[in-house]
């Protein structure tokens, strides 16, 4: 964990603070403070227009009936969060208040903290870990293919042994802590996958590893992309959510009499997942790019579903050797914001274990091969039934929902006819850092 800020240790290398949120279209935004200012932005906050809530990957402004060119808010970062990075540079997570002192009910880390708020009240612990995938491209956008990929492969990662050398020691120097580092399935695809860490933890370290990646990625004459859909027609990146659950220290996805050791309230986390998953997937993958991964046969969870390590099952029951087992939320891809994407698997979980939801049967084979229907893809389709969900209504609360429906809608309309590589190649870089 790391210190305060406000340690002399921490200050005396200190230039600037790089205070970031992400608004619901999932893209990072920033705010750069000078050192003797820190203290003052923390205590009063930056000025930040509503219209942060409604930018669209386009630099477009989807403006709704409460969030237009009137009002402003305070943008103020979590010294209590800030990392150390290097060259001068330190990094604090930011959320948004009203002018008032009031949290803005937009702001999207606000949601997540209320959501672990209310999975409390029901005497339930969650911990969270993130996997991060990003594909390596040349400066200029261009895919690499310098010679045949081999996923996992010893090649693959050799080649780029100085890049991941350094990266790995970027997070270290960040406090960030990696459990694994791969090559992926895709041309030029790495994997990181952090510690289990609390909810809200999990997505800074998820916004912060975006920023570590970028930094290493441009010293070494590289870009990051972190699209869905980096190049048409290739791997897209996920952005996988794996959550372990316990009450007073007891595990519920382990121990238990249920399916491969599940409790009675693990069979419900599972069953309040899988039965809202179609209705919050806007929320997991709603950008336009988001369905051209969200297809069979790509692992990436595009049944709603569950089953023991079922890769394409949008619900992974993955058993561990400590016997706390966890399940991963395979359906989320990089374009969600991780605050609202872990947010929406927490809500879907508290909605499972209020209504005791049913366990669903498991899969135990490809769910085509089940007949098992897939998740919507088309992101129009995704979007309808997320402004129809009163259950994501419930999770997101009205204001933000409204704001995510915007953006996305806004995409919709500039980009859905659109040539699938152009929107591939224009967007790529939108969720990186």
């Amino acid at each position: 964990m790391s210190l305060p800020l406000q340690d002399e240790q921490d200050l005396a290398s200190v230039t600037a603070l790089a205070a970031t949120a992400v608004d619901p279209g999932g893209v990072l935004r920033m705010k750069l403070v000078p050192l003797d200012r820190i203290a003052q932005a923390a205590s009063s906050g930056l000025g930040a227009a509503p219209s942060w809530h409604v930018f669209c990957v386009d630099n477009g402004i989807a403006f709704t009936p409460d969030v237009g060119v009137l009002g402003d808010q305070r943008l103020r970062p979590d010294l209590h969060a800030a990392r150390v990075l290097d060259d001068g540079l330190a990094w604090a997570p930011a959320e948004f208040y009203e002018q008032s002192g009031e949290l803005s009910a937009l702001c999207t880390r606000g949601r997540l903290r209320e959501t672990v708020r209310d999975l409390a009240a029901l005497g339930v612990t969650a911990t969270v870990g993130c996997e991060v995938e990003f594909v390596l491209t040349a400066a200029d956008g261009s895919a690499l293919g310098e010679r045949p990929w081999n996923c996992y492969g010893v090649t693959a990662a050799l080649d780029r042994e100085e890049f991941l050398l350094s990266l790995l020691d970027d997070f270290r120097v960040a406090r960030l802590d990696v459990d694994q580092c791969h090559a992926e399935y895709g041309d030029s695809q790495y994997e990181i996958s952090f510690a289990p860490a609390d909810p809200l933890a999990a997505a800074d370290a998820t916004v912060l590893a975006r920023i570590v990646i970028g930094r290493a990625a441009r010293r070494a004459g590289l870009a990051a992309s972190f699209s869905p859909v980096p190049f048409a027609g290739g791997s897209g990146n996920g952005a996988h959510v794996h959550v372990s659950l316990d009450r007073d220290g007891v595990p519920l996805l382990s121990g238990g009499h249920g399916p491969h050791g599940l409790t009675a309230e693990g069979g419900a986390a599972i069953g309040g997942i899988v039965a809202g998953l179609s209705e919050v997937i806007g929320v997991l993958a709603g950008s336009v790019l988001s369905g051209g991964r969200l297809l069979p046969d790509h692992w990436s969870g595009a049944f709603p579903c569950w089953g023991l390590e079922n890769r394409e099952a949008a619900v992974r029951l993955c058993a561990v050797e400590a016997g706390n087992a966890n399940i991963e939320v395979k359906c989320v891809d990089p374009s969600a914001n991780p605050y609202l994407a872990i947010a929406t698997v927490l809500g879907l979980i508290a909605d499972g274990l209020r209504r005791e939801a049913p366990l669903p049967a498991e899969v135990t084979t490809h769910p085509a091969d089940a007949g098992h229907p897939t998740l919507p893809a088309d992101q129009s389709t995704a979007l309808d039934a997320l402004q129809d969900s009163a259950l994501a209504r419930r999770i997101l609360g009205p204001d933000l929902l409204s704001a995510l429906l915007a953006v996305r809608r806004h995409e919709v309309a500039v980009f859905a006819d659109r040539d699938p590589s152009a929107v591939a190649d224009r967007l790529r870089f939108s969720w990186s850092a």
